[in-house]
């Protein structure tokens, strides 16, 4: 199957400076959801800029490096309590929020991945699957990948039974299976059905 190659067709449509917004850890178990919002420069464009899921976690680093030596970004982060507190959707549009208002120039708008819109400052246009069709969004889409990687690298060595340097906290096996044996931590997401029931079992148990 052929990799769809972004490029600058959306940014050229819309007048002004263009922001691109993605973000990474929707589906995680453990972990924050971060967001990213990068403006390119047409005149200085990495090599090999496409979405960061085609992308070996080695040129994912690549690349993200390239990125912030050339464009302009920012970058939004929901902690796992705003998670639990507001829903993964609200705190997913919570960070975009962030990414953007953290970029160091203001666009004259914004194009998001996805199909549902964050408060932001400038105008937004949403872009299903923007990442693969969008340079600015898949800029993005690596800066924010990136970014979460390295703080799950990070929480992985305060808590390093639930292989987070590897699994980033999604469901993989070996993460389920030091849940079963060492528990919920705080980085934990316990609004999430997997954790929530861990928990819910372990109150029953006392209470029995």
């Amino acid at each position: 199957m052929a990799i769809e190659t972004p490029s600058f067709d959306i940014e050229d449509g819309i007048p002004g400076l263009i922001a691109g917004i993605d973000e990474a850890g929707r589906g995680p178990l453990a972990g924050p959801v971060v967001a990213a919002a990068v403006v390119l420069d047409p005149a200085n464009m990495p090599a090999g800029l496409r979405d960061s899921k085609t992308l070996s976690e080695k040129r994912r680093t690549e690349i993200a490096a390239e990125i912030w030596k050339t464009s302009e970004v920012g970058v939004g982060v929901a902690s796992v309590d705003e998670i639990d507190e507001i829903n993964i959707l609200q705190a997913t549009l919570m960070a975009m929020s962030r990414a953007a208002a953290n970029l160091p120039v203001r666009p004259a708008a914004c194009i998001v991945d996805g199909n549902i819109k964050p408060k932001l400052r400038a105008p937004a246009y949403t872009v299903v699957k923007g990442d693969a069709k969008s340079f600015s969004i898949a800029a993005a889409s690596i800066i924010a990948k990136t970014t979460r990687d390295r703080m799950m690298r990070e929480l992985a060595r305060e808590f390093p039974h639930y292989g987070w340097e590897k699994n980033k906290g999604y469901g993989a096996p070996a993460h389920k299976e030091a849940l079963a044996i060492y528990g919920v931590t705080p980085h934990h997401r316990k609004s999430f059905a997997p954790i929530h029931n861990i928990l819910y079992a372990d109150k029953l148990a006392v209470l029995c």
